[in-house]
């Protein structure tokens, strides 16, 4: 997603569009990959001395509820990245670095023939490892 689409979006929900919100939708536009609440600070800090962690965290699940961003878990702590809607896809998320690669392949067909009597709602999935920059390292 482009950060002109974010924008919109985010302002298509009621949101106001603040200089600080662009600054964080702009961090994860040119960010590679799944990054942490943590990382976006130390980002802001120098346009934004003093940022909390709660101003932080707010704008991150705001900006998740609405669709922006896309969240998963490493190692007990979330991490975020702009999300990918052009099409249906999954992730290689690297443990070391947040980089991802698209993976085009979906196991949801086989998961909707073990599940004929059930009410899928949606699904995510995720392949953990190290990518090939963070082995050789």
């Amino acid at each position: 997603m482009k950060l002109e689409d974010a924008i919109k979006k985010f302002k298509e929900h009621g949101y106001k569009s603040t200089a600080k919100r662009e600054d964080i939708l702009t961090y994860f536009t040119e960010a590679d990959g799944y990054r942490t609440a943590k990382d976006l600070i130390n980002y802001l800090e120098p346009t934004y001395a003093g940022i909390s962690f709660d101003t932080v965290y707010r704008n991150l699940h705001l900006f998740n509820q609405v669709g922006i961003l896309e969240t998963t878990e490493l190692d007990g702590e979330k991490h975020f990245r702009i999300s990918c809607t052009h099409h249906h896809h999954h992730h290689f998320i690297c443990k070391d670095c947040g980089k991802t690669k698209e993976i085009d392949v979906c196991p949801m067909h086989e998961v909707e023939n073990t599940l004929r009597n059930y009410l899928i709602e949606g699904h995510k999935f995720e392949i953990y490892g190290l990518c090939p920059a963070c082995m050789s390292a």
